[in-house]
């Protein structure tokens, strides 16, 4: 395994969200939190009014979105075409909700861009992450963003170590990613493409693209059909 695999073209298919100019001339997809504010701004006060609405400071809502009115949002955020936004979901600022994404009950986002299709439908806590086109997070499951001693996050691959200046930092996931129900993804974790999480996993690192994480010892390679 190697750095490229951490890499925003390893990761990602950028044609599956509004953001993907923010991505031009980026690395690693870490590099992009600290932007995520002020181009949600940028990308918002160009988008279509015949197609979105603005309902409030830095608030963009696709006409075709679905928002239940017990949701709470902050800007800046965008919600994309088709998004469903469900019951009680807190969106902290400095949110992408991709198109046809859906964001569920009592589920809490902040610093967050979210492809095209994602899914955290059930009590998840989604924090300074990137999740890719149709990843999912089962009922629970969160990202960790904040290591326990404070120090910087550091992502750590089988043979590699990137430091990444920063202190938030919670998970990259690939497109596809799929994370079983009460799992922990921890400071600096990054799932390959088209990988799984077992449920009730603690995650750290790197897991590679088309991987079963069984556990921190047995991460299999899946097998081809």
């Amino acid at each position: 395994m190697s750095k490229e695999s951490v890499m925003i073209k390893n990761l990602y298919d950028l044609n599956e969200t509004i953001a993907k100019d923010l991505f031009e001339g980026k690395e690693y997809p870490w590099e992009l939190l600290p932007l995520i504010k002020d181009f949600i701004i940028k990308l918002g006060n160009t988008l279509d009014m015949n197609d979105y609405d603005k309902i409030g400071e830095d608030i963009w809502v696709a006409k075709s979105a679905k928002v239940a009115p017990s949701a709470s949002l902050n800007g800046p955020c965008i919600i994309g075409k088709e998004a469903e936004v469900r019951q009680c979901a807190f969106i902290r600022g400095n949110a992408i909700v991709g198109e046809g994404a859906v964001v569920g009950n009592s589920t809490e986002l902040k610093n967050v861009i979210l492809f095209n299709k994602v899914q955290v439908p059930h009590y998840n806590y989604v924090g300074d992450s990137i999740l890719g086109y149709k990843a999912h997070m089962g009922a629970g499951s969160i990202t960790s963003n904040v290591k326990s001693d404070k120090k910087l996050v550091v992502v750590h691959g089988q043979d590699f170590a990137i430091e990444t200046g920063m202190k938030k930092f919670g998970a990259m996931l690939g497109d596809n990613v799929e994370v079983g129900c009460n799992s922990v993804l921890n400071p600096g974790t990054v799932v390959g493409r088209n990988s799984n999480i077992y449920p009730l996993s603690c995650v750290r690192g790197v897991v590679p693209e088309k991987s079963i994480f069984k556990n921190l010892q047995n991460i299999v390679r899946k097998i081809e059909k």
